[in-house]
């Protein structure tokens, strides 16, 4: 799955692919390079990050949306609004990844139920400008794993099938470097939880820790992409349906070495 950050302030682009033309050059891009999927959204997530309002983040999401899909691109898009999921999957969008796994809107899983796509329930404790504070966990692992089965529970209850449902641990949302970590190395847990797992752990700031400098420095977001492609194989390795990515040829040759390996024991 390949990252198209039509923001101005993303914290991995700095607002490259803000403009809708060089949004769509660049998921075109992406899957010529090996993406299976072009995610786009139209709202920052990072850590602090303010919200964007919903007539916004609808004018920087649709038109990309429509116009990859028009050449034929697989399209999910990244929202925590039903209003911006349902308008995506009308201009192409095949899969709707919302952060928030449904609790951001009321509305988002009756909405994804009516539209017939598959819905990504991530591991979410809050809103990104309060989430730091939310990072406390006795047992990360079991303490996520039951969140999500909870969240699992409540999305089928309303409406979405459970064989459309993906999952995703919530790597750096509301989680420490630590608990990122023992996430990754401990991934078969959720995947027993017998849905399909999307990690979505690209340039993020746990990578940022644990190649930073001897002074606690790391590099800067654009320096995490070979880290990004170990992580990657360790997901695929594990059993990931699929990882999202801002630099995808790196990261599909990884998973590509990955599988191989698997597949000689």
């Amino acid at each position: 799955m390949g990252v198209v950050n039509v923001t101005p302030g993303s914290f991995s682009d700095g607002g490259r692919w803000f403009d809708a033309g060089a949004a769509v050059k660049h998921g075109l891009d992406l899957v010529a390079e090996g993406a299976d999927l072009v995610d786009v959204g139209g709202e920052s997530t990072r850590p602090g990050a303010p919200r964007v309002d919903e007539a916004e983040e609808l004018r920087r999401v649709v038109p990309v949306v429509r116009d990859l899909a028009a050449e034929g691109v697989r399209v999910s898009v990244d929202t925590m609004r039903a209003a911006v999921a349902a308008r995506a999957v009308d201009a192409g969008a095949v899969l709707v990844n919302d952060v928030s796994g449904g609790l951001a809107d009321p509305a988002m899983v009756p909405a994804v139920a009516a539209c017939g796509v598959p819905f990504v329930v991530m591991h979410w404790r809050g809103f990104s400008e309060g989430m730091n504070r939310r990072a406390a966990y006795g047992d990360v692992i079991a303490e996520v794993v039951a969140e999500l089965r909870a969240r699992i529970e409540a999305v089928v209850a309303d409406g979405i099938p459970p064989e459309r449902l993906v999952v995703d641990p919530g790597l750096g949302f509301a989680k420490r470097a630590e608990h990122d970590l023992a996430l990754v190395a401990q991934l078969a847990e959720v995947c027993a939880l017998g849905r399909p797992v999307l990690v979505a752990g690209s340039r993020k700031r746990f990578l940022g820790h644990v190649l930073a400098d001897p002074d606690g420095t790391p590099p800067p977001a654009h320096g995490r992409d070979a880290v990004t492609a170990a992580l990657s194989a360790l997901a695929a390795h594990q059993g990931a349906w699929a990882v999202r990515v801002h630099d995808v040829r790196a990261t599909a040759d990884a998973v590509r070495v990955a599988l191989a390996v698997a597949s000689a024991r």
